[in-house]
């Protein structure tokens, strides 16, 4: 390897600074608040679409079906509706599509004009939301929101992994996740709170309420600087190199500021990027930014995380009882995000993805068991309090493996293994597929539910354990590693090593083509 040595498990360079400011953490809180769009709108969904006044406005027949079905009806089929499904699962198609524009957007004008965007979108979502009187201007609403967050979750992985140091991108890439999880227990709440508005207009409160995320986003990013990276990139190399100065606290970035000049020159020879992703010396990026994003919907979680109170109503909880059950559900995310963001720069990656996989295993299992025990393929029973609590208790701690393994690294490992010439388009690719896998997922979960019945639950699990079985010897490990030094972990793992050429590596020593750093 030309020009120095990496210790891939050690974590690479170490940069001179402070290894991380009271500026760093400023900008990638604001930042990571992006999340709390994308969470607090998974959590709102699944909780109106409990509401009778929501169901008896906009999908009675749904309302109809739920009565008519009784105590003796066939509880897994009870809310099936492919209507009441498009409005959940519509926005993923939006944000799929507003993906591949935000790839752009975020490569020629930077990552703060997306969040800005994403932030405006969004709340002219929420407001149409709020004022929704007919379907057509309902699932309008959706779309928009689903552009907001096609650009949200393209940009902001990206400006937090690029502004992070080394040894803290992990834990401070996982705000954006840690912002996600508090956003649906956010939701849960207000949709707990809505629900007991006698006026029947509770679902309107809770839907409109999106709009305070997004006025978050677009006041945050009006003072986020953009990335060094990103401002490099786009020709400004004074203010870049201000900018680095400024995110590690010292004057001495020269080594750091460096390795982005050699990544941002490598990039700028790269005029489509869609093209050269492709390539195969790209091969371990793209093959890990199309299926970590399929993995991770694969896991099953939106399932709970959309219908989490449809689902424990339709397996006979009451009302309040459904609620609170996508609360507790929705604090134990919390939590168990903020377990990953603690330990996944200490432990790594792969030990988080592995132990999270079987912990999820045996619990899909295992609900899977107790569903056939009592509801059998007729789906008519009924589940008793202990069993009901048995219940929850399992899908917490399903929750809790996903929310400190697939949950946030299904976000940081695309976003800090492209080098900066395909990083936009790796990232595009990465929200494109969870998009459209969690509008499908989305769209089919009722409709599986009824067809599969219990069964469903074994086929998430079969899902998880093969996702695992990959992790296991296909995931390199990628803690402290600097993200323009990403290659020297490929080049280093037993499969991908063959697909990385040698000038992929960055030269340590910087004694070949080195930048004048005096006139910048």
């Amino acid at each position: 390897m030309a020009g120095g040595t990496f210790n891939i498990e050690g974590g690479g360079k170490n940069y001179e600074g402070r290894m991380i400011t009271l500026f760093v953490i400023f900008t990638c809180v604001v930042a990571a608040s992006g999340g709390l769009l994308f969470g607090y709108d998974i959590g709102i969904s699944g909780g109106v679409t409990s509401m009778d006044p929501f169901l008896s406005k906009f999908f009675p027949s749904v309302e109809k079906k739920m009565k008519n079905s009784g105590d003796d009806g066939n509880m897994y089929c009870k809310f099936e509706s492919q209507i009441l499904t498009l409005f959940t699962s519509s926005l993923y198609i939006a944000a799929l599509v507003a993906s591949f524009f935000a790839s752009v957007v975020t490569r020629k004008y930077g990552r703060k004009i997306s969040m800005f965007f994403a932030g405006c979108v969004f709340l002219l979502g929420a407001i149409l939301n709020g004022v929704a009187n007919s379907i057509v201007l309902l699932i309008l609403g959706r779309l928009s929101l689903g552009v907001g967050v096609g650009f949200a979750n393209q940009a902001v992985p990206v400006y937090l992994s690029e502004m992070a140091p080394a040894k803290f991108r992990g834990a401070l890439n996982i705000g954006f996740t840690i912002a996600c999880t508090i956003g649906i227990l956010v939701a849960n709440l207000v949709n707990y709170g809505t629900s007991k508005i006698k006026s029947g207009q509770g679902w309107r409160v809770s839907l409109a309420l999106a709009g305070v995320p997004a006025l978050m986003m677009i006041i945050g990013s009006l003072f986020l600087p953009d990335t060094p990276n990103s401002i490099l990139a786009r020709g400004h190399p004074k203010e870049a190199k201000k900018v680095l100065q400024k995110v590690r606290g010292t004057e001495n970035v020269d080594e750091e500021f460096q390795d982005l000049i050699q990544a941002s020159e490598a990039a700028k020879k790269v005029e489509h990027p869609w093209t050269n992703i492709t390539q195969p010396r790209y091969r371990p990026q793209l093959v890990i930014c199309c299926l970590i994003p399929l993995f991770q919907q694969l896991t099953g979680i939106n399932v709970i995380m959309f219908y989490a109170p449809v689902l424990f109503k339709t397996l006979g909880m009451g009302d309040d009882a459904s609620l609170i059950s996508a609360v507790i559900t929705g604090s134990v995310n919390v939590v168990s995000t903020i377990v990953s963001i603690v330990t996944v720069d200490r432990l790594g990656r792969r030990v988080l993805f592995l132990e999270g996989g079987v912990q999820m295993v045996v619990c899909q299992i295992a609900v899977a068991i107790l569903v056939w025990m009592e509801f059998s393929v007729s789906g008519v029973g009924s589940l008793t309090k202990g069993e009901a609590n048995f219940l929850v208790f399992l899908i917490c701690m399903y929750v809790a493996g996903f929310a400190w393994s697939w949950g946030p690294l299904g976000w940081l490992v695309p976003s800090e293994i492209c080098p900066l010439e395909i990083r936009s388009a790796g990232q595009a690719i990465n929200v494109s597929i969870n998009m459209l896998f969690t509008f499908v997922i989305g769209q089919a979960f009722l409709t599986m539910l009824c067809s599969m019945k219990f069964g469903l639950f074994f086929f998430f699990a079969g899902f998880v354990i093969i996702m695992t079985i990959f992790v296991a010897f296909f995931i390199p490990e990628t803690k402290n590693v600097p993200i323009e030094e990403i290659n020297t972990v490929w080049k280093a793992h037993w499969f991908w090593g063959k697909y990385i050429p040698d000038d992929a590596i960055i030269d340590g020593t910087h004694n070949k083509g080195k930048v004048d750093l005096q006139e910048m």
